[in-house]
């Protein structure tokens, strides 16, 4: 399997655990949300809101216009910390977010 095959299924698994959880949003934060400079927009979007409105569309639009992937990716740590609580399902969304980690750590 491609690595871009293998990206491809994990970003589906994120998305569907996001649904799975109760997390997937309708619609998009207001466009102030998308001007953020912090990292993971912490002051202007939620967790979930991150993944679902910025990972996982630029990812896919990395893939789709195959354009080199990251070399690295370590977003599973600081979802771990910023999904304390009581949130359905956290334990599996947690396990779709090491598994795209791990796919990066290994060499291409």
């Amino acid at each position: 399997m491609s690595r871009e095959l293998e990206v491809q299924e994990r970003l589906q698994a994120i998305e569907q655990q996001l649904k799975s959880c109760g997390l997937w949003q309708s619609f998009a934060p207001n466009s102030e949300a998308f001007a953020s400079v912090e990292p993971f927009c912490v002051d202007t979007m939620t967790p979930p809101q991150w993944l679902q409105w910025i990972f996982l569309p630029r990812m896919q639009a990395l893939l789709d216009a195959g354009a080199p992937l990251p070399v690295t990716l370590a977003i599973a740590p600081y979802y771990e910390v910023a999904l304390e609580g009581d949130i359905p399902q956290r334990a599996k969304l947690l396990h779709c977010l090491n598994a795209i980690d791990q796919l990066f750590e290994s060499p291409n």
